[in-house]
C-alpha cells in the first residue's frame, strides 16, 4: 500500500528544509567572518608589536641623546662621539665645577653654617629648612648626590669668594681645563645659560674626579647624616649607574632642567679600563643611562683591542 503525504505536510517538510539550509549557511558565514576578524585582529597585533619593536631600537649610532662623547681619560683618545662640540646648557652637571672652585678654599668641612631664606629661594625642591644649622662636608654630599640646589649656594656662599668672584673663578677654572666652549653665570645649574660641550664636560669630570673627595662622595650610593638640630636626612645618589654590578663608577654627576634634558657625565672602569662617558639632552632619565650603557659596551671591546700588544 502506498501512503501519501499531504500536500500541507510537504510544504511544511520543505519549509524547514529550506530554513535549516540557511541556518547553517549563517553560521558558515558568521564563524567565516569571525576567523577573518580574529586574523585581521591578530595581523594589527603584530603590526602593532613590531612598531613598538621598532620604536626601541636605538637610533643610528645607539645615542637618543643630542651629543654624547666617549673617551679614554688615560690618552684622551675619542671612542665615540655624536655633535661633542656643540654647546648646550648642562643643568647640576654645573655643580662639578662649583665643587672644585668651593675646595680650592681650603674649607673646613666640620663647620656648621646656617641655611637661609636667600638660598632656598628659587631653589627647587630642598630637603633642608630655613634656619637649619648643617655642616659644609654634609651640604657637599647634598650638591653632588642629590643635585641640592640650595646646599650648593650655601656652599658659595660658605666658600669666603664674593658671588661674582666665585662665578669669574669658575670660569677661570674652564678655562684652565681648556674648557673652551663653556661659560657658567651662576653656581646650581638652574639658569640654562651654564653652557658646555659634551667634550668640555668630559676633561671637567676628568678634573673633578682626580679630586679624593669629590670621587669619594660622587660614588656613594647612600649618605645619612643629622643636622645640629638632630634632624635626620637621607641623601641617595642620582646617579643609577652606581647600582650597576657590572660596572665600577670612579666619578660622575647628572643633571637635568627642561632646556637641557636629562644629562649624565660618569667615569666608568669596565673589563680593566676606563672610559668616559657624557650623554647630554637625552629625552628621558632612563634613556640618559641608557645610551651610556651602550656606548660603553660598544666601545670597551674597542679601547681593550687597541691596547694589546
Amino acid at each position: 500500500m502506498r501512503f501519501r503525504i499531504p500536500r500541507a505536510w510537504g510544504a511544511l517538510f520543505l519549509i524547514g528544509l529550506l530554513a535549516g539550509t540557511a541556518t547553517t549557511a549563517g553560521a558558515t558565514a558568521t564563524t567565516s567572518k569571525s576567523t577573518v576578524q580574529r586574523s585581521s585582529g591578530t595581523a594589527r597585533s603584530k603590526s602593532a608589536a613590531t612598531r613598538r619593536h621598532r620604536t626601541r631600537r636605538p637610533p643610528p649610532g645607539g645615542v637618543y641623546a643630542r651629543s654624547a662623547i666617549i673617551l679614554d681619560p688615560a690618552t684622551g683618545q675619542v671612542l665615540f662621539e655624536k655633535n661633542s662640540e656643540s654647546a648646550a646648557p648642562i643643568a647640576s652637571i654645573t655643580k662639578l665645577m662649583t665643587a672644585m672652585v668651593f675646595l680650592e678654599q681650603k674649607p673646613d668641612l666640620e663647620r656648621v653654617v646656617e641655611v637661609t631664606r636667600d638660598e632656598m629661594d628659587g631653589a627647587g625642591h630642598t630637603r633642608l629648612r630655613r634656619h637649619e644649622m648643617v655642616s659644609l662636608g654634609d651640604l657637599l654630599h647634598m650638591s653632588l648626590m642629590c643635585s641640592d640646589n640650595c646646599a650648593t649656594r650655601v656652599l658659595a656662599r660658605e666658600s669666603g669668594l664674593e658671588p661674582d668672584d666665585f662665578i669669574a673663578r669658575m670660569n677661570k677654572k674652564a678655562s684652565e681645563l681648556g674648557m673652551t666652549d663653556s661659560r657658567f653665570v651662576e653656581f646650581t645649574g638652574l639658569d640654562q645659560r651654564n653652557v658646555s660641550t659634551a667634550a668640555d664636560v668630559a676633561r671637567m669630570l676628568h678634573a673633578a674626579a682626580d679630586m679624593d673627595l669629590i670621587h669619594e662622595i660622587s660614588t656613594t650610593q647612600h649618605y645619612d647624616f643629622r643636622s645640629a638640630s638632630m634632624r635626620r636626612h637621607m641623601v641617595v645618589n642620582t646617579n643609577r649607574l652606581l647600582y650597576n654590578h657590572r660596572i665600577e663608577i670612579v666619578g660622575g654627576k647628572t643633571g637635568f632642567i627642561s632646556e637641557a634634558g636629562y644629562c649624565v657625565a660618569t667615569w666608568i672602569r669596565t673589563q680593566g679600563h676606563d672610559l668616559i662617558a657624557v650623554v647630554l639632552g637625552a629625552p628621558t632619565n632612563a634613556t640618559r643611562f641608557a645610551d651610556v650603557m651602550r656606548l660603553v659596551e660598544k666601545t670597551s671591546s674597542m679601547s681593550f683591542a687597541q691596547t694589546q700588544p
